[in-house]
């Protein structure tokens, strides 16, 4: 166990060795975990874990299931504002920082843009740009912070993203993310975006699925991070505690880092 996982511990109480008949484990988690997880909660059941069931999708939105009962043991979020909501109306234990991902663009085939255009590009009245939505969704309030600093070097850049970014994803009306592929690769790979601003993770899949799209990584200073951030109901079962010290190991942080995240000791 690592020393974040024995910090965690100190809130959380040691929980009993697992049983045969421990029920599955109720995983709350961020729609752009949903590779990185799946492949956690696999590697925790192989190591003598309880199953584990997990709803994955906007960050706000199974917050808000969470606030209206929702069943769940683990909440793994693309932000640590929604878990320490949580935290704040006493349903959930303090969140920690799980792992770190950054906002990078995904450029649909044909478009030009480099990373030192690309502010040029997104601002460029015939150029589509895509975002996450906002409030429900994490990714769209880092597209925000992006929009920010855009406006803090370029006079009038916040003013001209925030009107015309188009929020496709994340939502509470947005279409359901198709089950096959992902959902930012169906949206360039249609041209309902020519550039889309999302986590770099899911820029990497993405790209891999849309043959002549690209992914550039956004520098300073436009640059935005995002913490990730984990915590268990105040309800939770048993086996929440060994999940969270799971993701927290080297075993864990390795099957993040493969899937694209940054371990917690990164910035």
């Amino acid at each position: 166990m690592n020393a974040r996982a024995v910090a965690f511990g100190l809130v959380v109480a040691a929980s009993p060795v697992a049983d045969a008949e421990e029920p599955a484990l109720h995983l709350y988690a961020a729609g752009s975990l949903r590779g990185a997880m799946t492949e956690v909660a696999q590697a925790f059941t192989a190591a003598g874990g309880p199953s584990v069931a997990a709803t994955f999708g906007a960050s706000g939105l199974l917050r808000e299931r969470i606030e209206k009962g929702a069943s769940a043991d683990v909440f793994a979020s693309a932000d640590l504002g929604n878990p320490q909501a949580l935290a704040r109306a006493g349903l959930a234990r303090p969140p920690i920082v799980f792992t770190r991902n950054r906002l990078c663009a995904i450029v649909a085939p044909g478009v030009e843009a480099t990373a030192e255009t690309l502010l040029d590009r997104m601002l460029d009245p015939s150029v589509k740009l895509g975002t996450s939505t906002p409030k429900a969704d994490p990714g769209g309030d880092y597209a925000w912070k992006l929009f920010e600093k855009a406006g803090s070097i370029r006079p009038g850049a916040y003013t001209a993203l925030d009107a015309k970014a188009l929020k496709l994803t994340g939502g509470p009306d947005s279409p359901p993310p198709p089950a096959d592929r992902s959902v930012y690769a169906a949206l360039i790979g249609e041209r309902k975006a020519d550039i889309f601003l999302t986590y770099c993770t899911n820029a990497i899949v993405a790209i891999r699925e849309v043959g002549g799209a690209r992914m550039i990584a956004i520098g300073e200073p436009l640059a935005v991070g995002a913490d990730y951030g984990l915590t268990t109901m105040k309800d939770a079962a048993p086996a929440a505690t060994r999940f969270v010290e799971f993701v927290l190991s080297d075993q864990g942080q390795a099957i993040l880092a493969r899937h694209g995240f940054a371990p917690v000791a990164e910035r």
